[in-house]
């Protein structure tokens, strides 16, 4: 490379490079947490992702650790100027508008091409220059994280040390997806933890796609399932967030997973064309019913990276 990697001071303990780690997740909570031991970052609207580099290469994994560096080739190439000999960095990719805020159909629709749009926003670091500092406390990796990425086209997600309500009412007013909230001091959590929590303005969930409905031959939405153990079970059906385009590649996905029969444990009474439930769709919604049905839902992408 043209360039000379500077090596920061050192953090947390030696260690070989530990190749995909499970990233932490965040529970999902009504009210944002107040008081000084928090920290507030915006919740970012795209997809989760590890950016590895190390060995002199970069490789881009989506949250369940499937290897995407070509999809989110530009992405990799700004890793590149990251200041590091080897780092694995938590982050999310998304397409920022003028505004600030991100949609994940605006990313999904620039994903179809060679994108020259799409940015790493990184919040987290867990492995520097030979050291594994997952339990190093989560100011001292945020330092750190930004000193390295200074320079280069990768994002930094500030962290704002203000009253949690104040800053979820602020985010909701502009338009962006929420805020999640993390203990200060804490170490980078082993999945789902207490110590990541996040509040969204809008509800969101990932269900399964279960079957389409057609009007006189043009698209009229689909049918949405949610897992129960074994079981599927309806949760609605969207009409919203579909143009022509969107609709028409739909159809031709789901097209080869036809079948005669619902695949919902209970049998509904609507009529669809049912398909193997294999693909899942991100939905946005404002309420759930009692029998869990989501309400006034608008659908925002496949979810292809789960």
């Amino acid at each position: 490379m043209a360039f000379q990697r500077k090596k920061p001071e050192a953090l947390g303990v030696k260690a070989p490079f530990p190749g995909f780690v499970e990233p932490a997740l965040a529970f999902s909570i009504d009210r944002v947490p107040a008081g000084g031991r928090w920290i507030h970052e915006i919740k970012f609207d795209g997809y989760r992702v590890h950016v590895h580099l190390a060995n002199e290469a970069v490789k881009v994994f989506t949250r369940r650790g499937h290897d995407w560096t070509r999809r989110f080739k530009k992405v990799a190439d700004d890793a590149w100027h990251i200041k590091a000999s080897s780092a694995i960095i938590d982050g999310e990719i998304v397409v920022p508008a003028a505004d600030g805020s991100t949609d994940f159909s605006v990313l999904q629709n620039e994903l179809k091409g060679t994108s020259t749009k799409i940015v790493l926003v990184a919040f987290d670091l867990m492995y520097l220059n030979g050291r594994d500092i997952r339990k190093v406390p989560l100011f001292e990796r945020k330092a750190a994280l930004k000193k390295i990425i200074t320079g280069s086209d990768v994002q930094f997600s500030e962290s704002f040390e203000i009253d949690g309500g104040e800053m979820f009412a602020h985010a909701c007013k502009v338009g962006l997806e929420g805020v999640v909230s993390k203990v200060r001091d804490s170490v980078y959590p082993v999945g789902r933890s207490n110590n990541w929590v996040k509040k969204t303005c809008a509800q969101r969930e990932t269900l399964t796609i279960a079957g389409f409905a057609l009007d006189e031959g043009k698209w009229d939405g689909m049918y949405l399932g949610r897992r129960k153990g074994e079981d599927l079970v309806y949760a609605g059906k969207v009409d919203h967030g579909f143009d022509k385009t969107s609709a028409a590649e739909l159809r031709k996905k789901l097209q080869p997973l036809v079948r005669k029969t619902q695949p919902y444990a209970k049998r509904i009474a609507h009529k669809g064309i049912w398909v193997e439930p294999k693909l899942l769709a991100e939905i946005e919604y404002r309420a759930k019913s009692a029998e869990g049905k989501v309400r006034h839902p608008f659908f925002k992408g496949l979810r292809e990276d789960l």
